[in-house]
């Protein structure tokens, strides 16, 4: 007897299930997003034990005929592909067929579905189904999963607490809504709502409902277009950050993916705006073609690839970078808000389910509803971008909210904050400087604010190719590396010379620094040449404008005045005056606040002047 045989289909998508169904949010997923393919424009998740136990996904949408009910739980069946080239112009979210038939192996299903016309009640247990009668149902869809894993124990040994899975499934949902924001949502856990959208298109609408009206109105908007590709999307401000990537959504044509170098393009943008390790909110939404996207790539339809990559990183990257520089402000020095977190991090922190006074949060979410915001356009219309237009500053989540159209909103006048004009007063602990004017007083960091100074100086000195005048030192230096260390500077010298590094070899694994660029800062030479050496060998990589971007930094920092360095008047005055010049005065390349304003009407608080 042969060693080959084919494998019971119902034994195959249980191996299918593993790739698809890791946990009760990817049930959430594939259910919700054949609501979206569906063209649903109301959605209602019902989870109890995060999904563990049950999950229900209600939806309007087109619903099914009994015939296509049936066929729907047959492996590979889909209404999404019918020939090869399908494949390459994709638009929707789900495609593969693989996804009722593999939950349904590991669960016990209940689905009624009507096109309007005719429909059916499944009940499915372990991908066979055991009944089936005529659905008496509206149009729509109502799909409730129960006892999810039952039959395969060693997955439920691997799933984590019930607030973790919760978790999973809150951010898939937030996720979920931000790209569809003409879909009304709504995420009912253990009886208590944890998400709800009114679905009338505005994106900032959803912000509010998932990161709170507080941090919302922290957000600015960007746009931009290349021949092949339209962003647009909206991120926080630098002054209100997260300690993880996490927060950063990504949405090609709609779908929600996970794409590094898209994500660090973002990260990118704000570079010198935040400080080290701390990161925006923002949502990314990308148009193109979809010919230029390959989803089909993973089970979970999470990864893409793009072409013409380079292209659309650099629009990315210089969009959002440019915004940035036109809404950066001076930092206010007063308390954090109480709710600032979004429901999704205060999960992580309380026990047990989340307490983030929901009356306030269905207060606000009721008023949305009944707020008569013109609709926006639907996602998948072009983009309309505007020829310098400024970034649009959401000031629409003040309660109570206001009921004018979010585009007739005030734009902000001056594009870029300007630098005030501050009276010094003195210096504190010869680190400080303190500055008033009328709306308050003003505590500068000297330190930080002459990094800013010194790194736009370097910056534009590494990048100039023709600031080439070197001077000899009496006693070169020299340094000495591994056999494959020495191999890659080799490779590497073009790249260490654009930043001002003459590299020359001298004896087995050695290499010899005669001479340096006149505006390397004195003193620091071979420390600079060390640490930029360094760079290279441990990135494994020589990228120059990084390579650049680090020399600047290190130089500014070890040039700045330092804490402890008592000032005369006159030197204050000149830092300010050459700060007042600086594209950026209000962070240093590290992402600090260089200056922050205490207001007035704080200072009255504090003193009681004002109750």
């Amino acid at each position: 007897m042969g060693k080959i045989h084919i494998m019971d289909e119902w034994l195959s998508n249980k191996i299918a299930a593993g790739e698809v169904v890791e946990r009760p949010a990817s049930v959430v997923k594939e259910f919700v997003e054949n609501a979206i393919d569906a063209d649903a424009t109301t959605i209602e998740v019902f989870l109890e034990e995060a999904g563990l136990s049950f999950i229900q996904v209600v939806d309007n949408g087109s619903g099914m005929s009994e015939e296509d009910a049936l066929k729907s739980f047959a492996r590979h069946a889909t209404s999404k592909i019918e020939k090869e080239q399908d494949l390459f112009r994709i638009r929707t979210l789900g495609f593969r067929g693989e996804a009722l038939a593999s939950i349904s192996s590991v669960c016990k299903m209940t689905m009624k579905t009507s096109d309007g016309q005719g429909g059916a009640e499944l009940y499915i247990e372990g991908g066979h189904i055991k009944s089936q009668k005529p659905a008496a149902l509206r149009q729509g869809t109502d799909i409730t999963v129960a006892q999810l894993f039952y039959n395969t124990p060693a997955r439920l040994k691997y799933l984590k607490t019930v607030q973790t899975e919760l978790g999973h499934s809150m951010d898939l949902m937030n996720r979920l809504a931000l790209g569809n924001p003409h879909i009304a949502f709504k995420l009912v856990h253990n009886g208590q709502v944890q998400l709800q959208t009114n679905g009338r298109g505005h994106v900032q609408q959803v912000l509010a409902a998932i990161y709170g009206a507080h941090n919302a109105k922290k957000m600015f908007e960007f746009t931009g277009e290349t021949n092949d590709y339209k962003i647009h999307g909206f991120a926080t401000l630098p002054e209100l950050t997260r300690a993880s990537k996490n927060y950063i959504s990504i949405f090609v044509n709609g779908r929600w993916v996970k794409h590094y170098l898209v994500q660090k393009a973002v990260v990118d943008a704000f570079h010198t705006y935040l400080p080290i390790e701390r990161y925006p909110i923002a949502a990314l939404f990308i148009e193109g073609d979809p010919q230029l996207t390959d989803v089909n790539v993973h089970p979970a339809k999470h990864q893409i690839r793009l072409s013409k990559e380079p292209e659309l990183l650099q629009l990315v990257e210089q969009t959002i970078r440019a915004a940035v520089r036109d809404v950066v402000r001076v930092p206010l020095a007063a308390k954090p808000k109480k709710f600032e977190k979004s429901p999704t991090e205060q999960l992580n922190i309380w026990k047990p389910a989340p307490t983030f006074n929901e009356e306030k949060m269905a207060s606000i979410v009721e008023r949305l509803n009944e707020s008569q915001l013109a609709p926006a356009p639907l996602r998948g219309e072009p983009v309309q971008v505007k020829e310098n237009q400024p970034p649009l500053i959401v000031e629409s989540f003040e309660e109570p909210i206001i009921e004018e159209p979010l585009n007739d909103l005030p734009i902000v006048e001056e594009q870029k904050a300007p630098f005030p004009q501050l009276e010094i007063i003195g210096q504190i602990h010869g680190t400080y400087i303190v500055a008033q004017m009328e709306d308050g007083f003003y505590l500068i960091d000297q330190h930080a604010a002459q990094e800013r100074i010194k790194y736009e100086y370097y910056r534009e000195k590494v990048g100039d190719v023709n600031a080439n005048e070197r001077q000899a030192l009496l006693l070169p230096l020299t340094f000495h590396y591994s056999a494959d260390e020495a191999l890659r500077l080799m490779e590497h010298q073009q790249s260490l010379q654009e930043v001002g590094i003459y590299l020359e070899p001298f004896g087995q694994n050695s290499f010899v620094v005669r001479e340096y660029p006149t505006w390397f800062p004195k003193g620091f030479e071979q420390e600079i040449i060390e640490e930029l050496i360094e760079q290279v060998l441990t990135t494994r990589k020589a990228d120059v404008k990084k390579l650049r971007e680090e020399a600047a930094i290190m130089m500014s920092c070890k040039k700045s005045i330092k804490a402890n360095y008592y000032l005369t008047k006159e030197q204050m005055d000149q830092l300010l005056n050459d700060l007042r010049e600086a594209e950026n005065p209000f962070t240093c390349p590290h992402g600090r606040p260089v200056l922050i304003h205490f207001s007035t009407y704080e200072l009255e608080k504090m003193f009681k002047r004002v109750m």
